[in-house]
């Protein structure tokens, strides 16, 4: 972050994949801190500021597994805008919960929720242009992009998201203390 135009905040964008959204609500944790970081950064694409296509930008965060077509085409974009790329959480490290539908063939999962699932009305299968197609596999985001740094955790604290996001903009080492990297 070092290499920063002086006086310019570095842009921060964000986006969530497959997954629950989790790690956002992590972030709005850090509470009144928000306000320091709107001091610290400036928004790009984020759910804070409903803008839909991400810019150049300094930092990008991603959570979510890669499940669908749709999915590809955000992190590549972000990888292709975002200067450092930081993949947020267990879905985006790991696969996450998403990933359990892995074990699974897909024409058998897609079966089970549409044509066989309980209380099944109207057995079909979605097949419109406005569905991102499935892939066959979630995956985590380094199989999809390089990433460069990862913050597991299912979501990491928003001290973890906090401490990560001052270290990295003021261009110090990045170093957690133990209890915010523990998971017991």
């Amino acid at each position: 972050m070092n290499n920063r135009v002086p006086n310019k905040k570095p842009k921060l964008a964000t986006a969530a994949l497959c997954g629950c959204f989790g790690c956002h609500m992590s972030l709005l944790d850090i509470d009144e801190r928000i306000f320091n970081l709107v001091e610290l950064v400036e928004f790009d694409r984020t759910p804070f500021t409903d803008i839909k296509s991400v810019g150049y930008c300094d930092i990008g965060l991603i959570e979510g597994g890669v499940a669908n077509t749709e999915n590809v085409e955000v992190l590549r974009d972000f990888r292709k805008h975002c200067k450092i790329l930081v993949a947020v959480g267990a879905c985006a490290v790991n696969g996450g919960i998403p990933a359990m539908r892995n074990q699974f063939d897909l024409q058998d999962c897609l079966d089970e929720v549409y044509i066989d699932g309980i209380g099944v009305a109207n057995p079909l299968i979605p097949n419109d242009p406005e569905i991102p197609l499935l892939l066959d596999k979630v995956h985590p985001i380094h199989e999809v992009v390089k990433v460069d740094y990862s913050l597991p955790g299912c979501p990491p604290s928003a001290d973890t998201l906090w401490t990560f996001l001052n270290e990295l903009i003021s261009g110090q080492q990045i170093s957690f203390p133990y209890s915010l990297i523990h998971y017991d």
